[in-house]
């Protein structure tokens, strides 16, 4: 008799690489760390993992080209800050790889417009920047797809929101491979248990842009800065009115960062009128407070090591280029097109 735990397993993606990447925006907060590097973390240690600081994709935003490499430069502190281990998987910059792009442009090729034309983040993306609707928001799948196929990675993990965008990865590989003989895997959907998590304000996502976010550095005395004003249950006016807990921002939160015990205390202390909103707020920001300490204590060790970030990026790079190669090597034999001696000289 197949019990319901083995079941699951047989079921479940039989994973040999794992690709990831986040647009380089600067600092880092609580909404990267539980959607993403959390989950990261953890799959560093399971799988052979690689993970891209996707400055490209980067390019399809109003930025400013001096800050770039700040905001690259931040991100992968943080990264290495928040636990991802360079002696435990690969970190780099996807534009020191041009076979992204250039894989890229062979999926152009086969890649459904239809499909492209479904996509929802690009919808959102371009009502959230009218004035700069421009082809890469459209594209943009298809360059996350090479991200993803040029090391041949089949776990992909990622938020409810990015399903549609491996769906497609899988849509355009499957086109490949039918068209031009098998050469890529289609990869498969590492779900994060916390896909999506909301800002200060309990309305809206949290970002760095909207200023409804604690950063991944900041200290004690800043979360709770930023804590003690955040909303909660509306119907709690005062103390002594009962609120419902599942409505309320702030345990959602608990949910995250506290105990079983300190969450079942929240709930039954807000449902009773049992302890206030600034009670439930003070445990809450001393948990994440002390999630957050072990990262503000490798970040500092990191900062006193001068270039340290730039060589664990630039050996990162000297890994993946010849596996990047290689792929494109076989991609351009299978279209019929210039092979190795694209490449001499170019070591």
């Amino acid at each position: 008799m197949t019990t319901g735990d083995e079941r699951r397993q047989e079921t479940a993606p039989r994973v040999t690489r794992v690709f990831s990447g986040m647009q380089p925006s600067g600092e880092l907060h609580i909404g990267n760390w539980l959607g993403a590097l959390k989950t990261w973390v953890r799959l560093q240690d399971e799988y052979p993992c690689i993970f891209s600081i996707v400055d490209l994709h980067a390019l399809t935003q109003p930025y400013d080209p001096a800050e770039m490499a700040g905001r690259i430069r931040e991100m992968a502190l943080g990264w290495l800050a928040a636990g991802i281990d360079p002696e435990r998987c690969t970190v780099f910059v996807q534009s020191t790889i041009p076979e992204h792009a250039e894989l890229s442009w062979v999926f152009s090729a086969v890649a459904p417009l239809g499909y492209l034309e479904r996509m929802t983040q690009f919808k959102d993306k371009a009502k959230a920047q009218p004035e700069n609707v421009n082809a890469g928001l459209f594209t943009y799948p298809i360059l996350q797809a090479a991200d993803i196929a040029i090391y041949r990675a089949d776990g992909v993990p990622v938020g409810e929101d990015q399903v549609q965008h491996i769906e497609f990865t899988r849509e355009v590989v499957r086109r490949f491979n039918n068209r031009f003989g098998e050469t890529f895997p289609e990869p498969a959907a590492l779900l994060s248990p916390a896909a999506r998590v909301m800002g200060l304000d309990g309305e809206r996502k949290m970002s760095k842009s909207l200023g409804n976010h604690i950063g991944l550095n900041d200290d004690r005395e800043t979360i709770w800065r930023k804590i003690a004003p955040a909303k909660t249950d509306v119907r709690r006016k005062r103390r002594s009115d009962p609120g419902v807990p599942e409505d309320c921002n702030m345990y959602a939160w608990h949910r995250f960062f506290s105990s079983e015990e300190e969450q079942h205390w929240a709930a039954e202390g807000c449902r009773s009128a049992g302890i206030g909103c600034r009670e439930c707020k003070e445990v809450l920001a001393r948990n994440i407070d002390a999630e957050l300490a072990p990262m503000r204590e490798r970040r500092a060790e990191l900062e006193r090591t001068p270039g340290r970030v730039e060589e664990i990026l630039a050996a990162g790079t000297a890994a993946l280029r010849p596996l990047a190669r290689e792929t494109m090597l076989e991609v351009r034999e299978r279209l019929g097109i210039a092979g190795r001696e694209r490449y001499e000289g170019d070591a």
